[in-house]
């Protein structure tokens, strides 16, 4: 029983959404099961048959690294531009008076 709790634990945290529509997708299968509601359970059984076929996809299908694209720098101020100007503060009127 300990086992098989820390497989359960280890699958939510790999993968809390997919781990969270089996779960939703079981309990719709016994609620469905136990009250005769064959739809519900039918809806049950093909979201835990989607959120499994999810779960293996992401594992086994590796998605490529996306490659950096080699463009040049976009510039804002012209190159020839001295800058900004400075900025002075008057002795009149100080900062945090």
């Amino acid at each position: 029983m300990d086992s098989w709790t820390r497989t359960l634990k280890s699958a939510y945290r790999k993968e809390p959404i997919i781990s969270f529509i089996v779960t939703a997708g079981v309990m719709n299968v016994a609620i469905g099961g136990l009250s005769e509601h064959w739809s519900l359970m039918s809806l049950g059984l093909s979201a835990v048959g989607v959120a499994i076929a999810l779960g293996v996809r992401q594992k086994y299908v590796r998605k490529r690294p996306l490659e950096p694209q080699h463009r040049p720098p976009v510039y804002v101020l012209p190159p020839s531009s001295a800058g900004l100007p400075m900025l002075s503060l008057s002795k009149k009127n100080p900062p945090g008076r």
